[in-house]
């Protein structure tokens, strides 16, 4: 055993506020092969398929009980222009894809496919509207096509494209970075044209949208206070405006710099501490934005989402630069643990995020091969699925007794312990990082107000922070049953090997 042991302390019967199982949210834009060649590969391909959709990829993003699905971007929705993708697919122009790779699509995959997706894996739409180079006229109507039942234009096409009922759809975003490739505006432009974008998208029937301004880049927090002024006064009294329910922000993992971030499977460990930190720093990020929310919220009426977020590496040799895929490997995972281990603390405020991306780009769940057509589950996607079972949970306030065990990284002090905990329907997870490359711990439990039994322990680790699964081994990788977990007269001794993520889960007694 490890001689450093970190007491921690849980008051099982003291729940917190719920884990939204949206902060499990994914995040699918027509980049790469993403879509094209990821989620959807035509309705002639010798793959099985459900009008073009790919059938594995539905099954495997099922098992981690997807919650929502955002789409179509990234900056491509501020491209994006979504009649051309109703209709006919032999009658659908094509277009040009400028943001990424400068390819040409056929726009086969469109507004239908989408929803279809989205119906077969049981995930909420999470739709991106065009604020850069759209109209409001576009957005509105956009919004009347999906949602509105009875007779109107927009309700005549959607049948007339074989659709008659409406679809539910909740979550609306106003556009997509608009610091940057969603128009270079100001905060004060952006809240203008937020305003006027959100006003317009309507509720129709009992459809009730969620509407998500484009929030800060980072630690913009003069973005989101920006935002926050346009939504209501100062205060105990505010009562958030009607044309925006929420505001996201985004954050990258990027050890490196912007024009070489790093390598995705050949680093060493210097290079993946960096990483850590850097990880870790999502934690200040959500406690400043929240911080100014709270001063113009203290009810915390107005949701924060982190509609992007996970590591960013140079793209993989031989691939298109302007298709960002990369290969996962255990970094990329314990990147996820700490990531999940922070949002369960913020629990009260952020309401949803969406790893970047889905499919074949960024932090991927899965890779498929496009020679072989296999398809890959990578260390991140094991991470959502041994973390699920925090999906609509109560959190659990997890204090972490005396001096963490910690790395001094460039000035900074990173603890290489991280634990999160939560309680649903008689059962109880909780989840716990070793970030610690080389050195082993043990995490005491002192659980208070209840009992655990049955318990049952999963470790995700590998033999080097570099490993990875490839079609030729897939299950490198991969969670496996972890006997290292001991009853104690307080509660359980959970044995962590160097980096290694382990979930506990047990019947609450």
């Amino acid at each position: 055993m490890s001689d450093d042991v970190v007491p921690a302390v849980i008051n099982l019967d003291v729940p917190g506020p719920v884990i939204n199982r949206h902060l499990y949210g994914h995040f699918a834009e027509h980049l790469g092969r993403c879509i094209y060649g990821g989620f959807y590969v035509g309705e002639d391909s010798d793959l099985p398929n459900e009008g073009g959709i790919r059938l594995d990829v539905v099954e495997a993003l099922k098992a981690l009980n997807i919650p929502n699905l955002r789409w179509p971007g990234g900056c491509f929705a501020d491209e994006y222009h979504w009649m051309d993708g109703i209709g006919p697919k032999r009658e659908r122009p094509s277009m040009v894809n400028t943001h990424w790779g400068n390819v040409e699509e056929n726009n086969h995959f469109g507004t239908h496919e989408f929803m279809a997706l989205c119906e077969l894996l049981g995930a909420e739409p999470y739709i991106s509207g065009n604020v850069g180079s759209g109209t409001v006229k576009e957005m509105s109507d956009w919004v009347e096509y999906l949602t509105r039942d009875g007779d109107s234009p927009m309700v005549r096409l959607r049948k007339a494209n074989g659709r008659e009922e409406p679809w539910k759809i909740r979550f609306w975003g106003l556009g997509n970075e608009a610091w940057g490739c969603g128009g270079h505006m100001s905060a004060q432009q952006y809240a203008a044209e937020a305003r006027r974008f959100g006003t317009y998208c309507r509720d129709h029937g009992g459809n009730r949208l969620y509407r998500i301004a484009a929030g800060a880049n980072s630690g913009d927090y003069a973005w989101t206070e920006t935002l926050m002024k346009q939504l209501g006064e100062l205060g105990c009294a505010y009562r958030p405006a009607p044309f925006m329910q929420a505001l996201s922000f985004h954050y990258y993992t990027i050890p490196g710099t912007w024009q070489d971030k790093g390598d995705a499977t050949v680093f060493d460990t210097d290079d993946y501490y960096r990483t850590m930190v850097k990880a870790a720093h999502v934690d200040e990020l959500i406690t400043g934005h929240s911080n100014v929310m709270d001063c113009y919220d203290p009810g915390k009426n107005v949701g924060l989402v982190l509609d992007e977020w996970g590591t960013w590496w140079n793209v993989e040799p031989g691939t298109d630069p302007g298709f960002l895929y990369q290969q996962n490997t255990l970094r990329d995972a314990l990147v996820a643990s700490l990531h999940f281990d922070v949002f369960h603390r913020h629990a009260d405020r952020l309401v949803m995020a969406n790893i970047a991306q889905t499919v074949n780009v960024l932090q991927a769940m899965i890779l498929t091969d496009p020679d072989t057509k296999a398809l890959v589950l990578t260390p991140t996607y094991h991470v959502f699925e041994m973390n699920k079972g925090h999906q609509d949970a109560a959190s659990l306030r997890v204090d972490l007794k005396g001096a963490l065990p910690s790395r001094e990284v460039g000035g900074t002090s990173l603890a290489t312990v991280s634990v999160s905990a939560s309680r649903k329907d008689g059962r109880v997870l909780i989840s716990l990082s070793n970030l610690d490359a080389d050195q082993q711990a043990d995490v005491e439990l002192d659980l208070r107000g209840g009992t655990v039994t049955d318990v049952r322990a999963r470790i995700l680790t590998a033999g080097s922070l570099q490993a990875h699964n490839t079609p030729d081994a897939p299950d490198t990788i991969a969670p496996r049953t972890h006997d290292q977990v001991t009853a104690t007269a307080s509660g359980l001794r959970v044995h962590l090997p160097a980096h290694s993520f382990v979930t506990v889960e047990g019947r609450l007694g």
